[in-house]
């Protein structure tokens, strides 16, 4: 199984063509799930994950901001709002929304998604977040760390398949709020398996299932370099391949060696 989490950068930027080079990357990824943040969305409803999905050939699951405001004002349009997103090769057979919590000078309306993927004989329970940015928030993140973590004890349960748990953090890998989010989920960080660097977008794992059901086999990012003289976002994206008792070892289905990519 592919897992990819990425931060799209909403609307900033080049947009129109920054959605091209989004699409480029995913589609060679060929991904299993996708955890998507600062996604955009517009008047008339049109909708840069719905798009992907359907490009791709994905299930889309979408939660909106209920608070789009500050976003809107950094871009002078209050016409396009901003969410979070699950894409999913597997029908999404469950969904829940948390709102994080913050205090009202910071709140901006980060969510956390759950999308219960419909996998063969084991489904997946998928979540992806926002945390509040800035370094100065760092008691703001450690407050939804513990929503989070509380939010996937509640979703994790009924299959053998390891909760995973995506998004863009805010927080390097050593932080509090990182550190009290492994703890209280029971998670392991899956770059752990790969080289060490500094990042704050995350794909993390519970212990593997039966049969090492879920265990984290390769870790590496995507998306870190221009597509056709365009960046697609400001972040990279992380892609995790797991193991999948269901199609065997990543690499099949005619997928190429993730290890050998950059």
């Amino acid at each position: 199984m592919r897992v990819v989490t990425w931060n799209l950068w909403w609307r900033f930027g080049p947009w129109a063509d920054r959605r091209k080079a989004i699409l480029a990357v995913l589609r060679e990824l060929e991904p299993d799930a996708v955890g998507l943040q600062e996604v955009w969305s517009a008047d008339g409803g049109e909708n840069l994950a719905a798009w992907l999905a359907g490009e791709l050939g994905l299930h889309c699951a979408w939660a909106p901001s209920p608070a789009p405001g500050r976003w809107q004002r950094r871009v002078g349009d209050d016409t396009v709002g901003i969410g979070t997103a699950v894409l999913s090769r597997r029908p999404v057979v469950e969904r829940a929304v948390l709102r994080l919590p913050a205090p009202a000078e910071l709140d901006d309306g980060r969510l956390a998604l759950y999308a219960r993927i419909d996998a063969p004989g084991h489904p997946v329970p998928f979540f992806t977040a926002h945390f509040t940015s800035g370094r100065a928030a760092s008691a703001v993140r450690r407050e939804q760390a513990a929503a989070l973590a509380g939010f996937v004890a509640a979703h994790r349960h009924g299959t053998a398949h390891p909760p995973v748990v995506t998004g863009d953090l805010n927080a390097r890998s050593d932080s509090p709020e990182v550190r009290l989010l492994r703890a209280g989920g029971g998670l392991r960080d899956a770059w752990e398996h790969a080289e060490p660097g500094a990042r704050i977008d995350h794909v993390h794992v519970g212990p593997p299932g039966p049969g090492g059901l879920g265990r984290v086999r390769a870790v590496r990012r995507a998306g870190a370099g221009p597509v056709g003289g365009v960046w697609p976002s400001d972040h990279a994206a992380v892609v995790a391949d797991l193991t999948d008792a269901g199609r065997g070892e990543p690499g099949d289905a005619g997928r190429s060696d993730p290890s050998g990519a950059g």
